[in-house]
């Protein structure tokens, strides 16, 4: 059952109000390189692109800040650069959105994560990534720590934002758990398939998509279970957690909470026209995490990034969802649900 309008419309005004969020993970940009192809190259059996616009915008947990940023929540982006031009391009994007750079930690070891997207108005023709995924090393993970641990005085909760990139290590993951549970704090997950499922024992929330659930619950030792409602408890139960969410895609969001009843439930997607899904899982639990802190149920809160997830979707690449955009789409999802 969808949440009614005025219970949606108070979960979002809260959104100016709540102290700020620490976003937590592995950082970099997207570039768009957009054009047209007209002919293939006389050099070998390749498209030319005639490029006629490009953009660079902020990726992977930098996009999810910069959603709290577009829903209007505040908050702090805590992450790896590299000592090179495009560790200076993610401060001066983050300063352009209005959003600090003080929880950036540079690492002369590794390269700032680019990703350069070549495309034309059909079709992503190729992607180019600039990137080190090797972990890092421990006095690197200490001065993350560091800075953590002096934002936490400061802010309502954590997402753990894990591409996969090499800042998460088990010791890191379980020290901020530690401390966001010390001052009963919310800590939100968007996990990596490629970290160990037990890095994330203690969070509160947990949002793996499909793929991953089914991963981690192998990882966990449970290599034929598919069903839902089992795969939640069990990851509920391995790995200590309050809440947890799997996203399906175009079958909607699944979620158990044992705050509540303790029964899976599902809602429906809000999509209803598919453009690009890149970075909607940031968005998703940009807005979740948001919703919860604004005193939302689990299943509410769920509503809320399903609409903020069904609006990003519609657009070209990483893209945003503003609050006015996504109380237009959350009407209009009422009245053809209604």
């Amino acid at each position: 059952m969808i949440l009614t309008q005025d219970k949606f419309e108070k979960i979002i005004s809260s959104f100016t109000s709540l102290k700020p969020i620490l976003v937590v993970g592995d950082l970099g940009v997207d570039k768009y390189t957009y054009g047209d192809v007209k002919r293939i190259s006389p050099e070998a059996p390749v498209p030319v692109l005639e490029v006629s616009k490009e953009w660079n915008k902020l990726g992977l947990a930098a996009n999810v800040s910069d959603n709290l940023k577009s829903l209007e929540v505040a908050s702090t982006i805590c992450g790896i650069v590299g000592e090179d031009s495009r560790a200076s391009l993610v401060e001066h994007l983050l300063e352009e959105r209005g959003l600090n750079t003080w929880g950036l930690v540079r690492d002369k070891s590794r390269m700032t994560t680019y990703k350069e997207r070549v495309t034309t108005s059909t079709q992503q023709i190729c992607r180019v990534d600039y990137e080190t995924k090797d972990q890092i090393d421990e006095e690197t993970s200490k001065r993350v720590m560091s800075r953590i641990q002096d934002f936490s005085k400061t802010h309502s909760g954590v997402i753990i934002e894990d591409y996969g990139k090499g800042l998460f290590t088990e010791s890191l993951c379980q020290n901020i758990i530690s401390l966001q549970k010390e001052k009963n704090l919310l800590i939100a997950v968007d996990p990596s398939r490629s970290t160990p499922p037990s890095w994330y024992k203690g969070a509160s929330l947990l949002k793996p998509n499909k793929l991953e659930s089914h991963i981690m619950i192998e990882a966990l030792g449970y290599f034929k279970e598919r069903n839902l409602e089992t795969i939640a408890k069990i990851l509920v139960d391995k790995l200590e957690l309050e809440k947890v969410i799997i996203t399906l895609g175009p079958d909607g969001m699944a979620m158990l909470d044992t705050k509540g009843d303790g029964r899976l439930k599902l809602i429906p997607t809000a999509a209803n026209e598919v453009f690009d899904v890149s970075g909607a899982g940031d968005t998703a639990i940009a807005a979740i995490t948001a919703s919860l802190l604004a005193g939302a149920t689990l299943e509410e809160a769920a509503w809320v990034g399903n609409c903020a997830a069904g609006v990003v979707v519609r657009k070209r690449g990483t893209a945003l969802c503003s609050k006015q955009e996504l109380n237009d789409y959350f009407m209009n999802l009422r009245k053809v649900l209604n």
